[in-house]
């Protein structure tokens, strides 16, 4: 936050165009280091999550096996119970005294056979489903390996990347906060942090270049430019809301 010493005079408008200028260029540098970074803490942000959700994919394949699994045990217990039934069915049926009790034995008999045939048919139905969702696991396990390569990968070139900045961001840091610090204006530092936060390339102050805004590009009338040059009072483009500054006062040539 800005703020003003004791011991610190009152700034010139003067001195604070060119200290919010310098400020602008300390911190278009440190945007200029975050583009370099690009958009690789976003690719990595998704391929760690695209791995969680490969990963949560997996998981729920294996579940969905051991369910089978469960479901296959309880099919093979009903085919035993069934067979079970029909070896005391078939002894029975040797010793019946009438054609009642020998429908009746048959018709049991015939009933366990379906039953078997069912459980059967659902045996098959769950291996051939287990079968799916074990090459659906391998499929998936190729992607996960493919892609924590990727991560791998690109989290060495982010690492990479910060290093090398690193320090130069720190430093420009630095400047930028001492110069705020030393600003003796604070509503105008607020405006121009709101300025700079709603324009589209981050610049805040501009030059005046070949007799237009150096944001927007709109021409500036030779009043105004005058104005401007005579460092007296803050001016803003009446098209962008920048704040306006002569070359000469930034340093730089028109």
């Amino acid at each position: 936050m800005a703020k003003k010493t004791t011991e610190q005079q009152p700034m010139s408008t003067e001195q604070r165009l060119s200290s919010l200028y310098q400020l602008q260029t300390i911190l278009s540098e440190i945007d200029r280091i975050r583009t370099i970074r690009g958009e690789l803490p976003l690719e990595v942000k998704d391929l760690e999550d695209n791995i969680e959700g490969l990963k949560t994919r997996i998981d729920n394949y294996k579940k969905e096996i051991e369910t089978l699994k469960k479901k296959s045990v309880e099919e093979n217990n009903n085919i035993a119970t069934a067979k079970a039934k029909i070896d005391v069915y078939k002894k029975q049926i040797e010793s019946v005294r009438n054609n009642r009790e020998y429908d009746m034995l048959s018709k049991e008999i015939e009933f366990q056979t379906l039953e078997i045939q069912l459980s059967e048919k659902h045996l098959n139905e769950n291996a051939r489903i287990m079968d799916a969702k074990k090459s659906e696991i391998k499929a998936t396990e190729e992607m996960l390996s493919d892609a924590q390569h990727i991560l791998k990968e690109k989290q060495n070139e982010l690492e990479e990347i910060v290093s090398e900045t690193k320090a130069d961001e720190e430093e420009l840091r630095t400047k930028a906060k001492k110069l705020e610090e030393n600003f003796d204006d604070e509503r105008l530092m607020t405006a121009f942090k709101r300025i700079r936060k709603n324009a589209r390339n981050g610049l805040g102050v501009v030059t005046i270049e070949r007799d237009a805004c150096g944001g927007c590009f709109n021409r500036i009338p030779p009043q105004k430019q005058s104005e401007i040059r005579m460092h007296k009072k803050i001016i803003v483009c009446e098209y962008c809301g920048r704040i306006l500054i002569d070359p000469k006062l930034a340093g730089v040539e028109d």
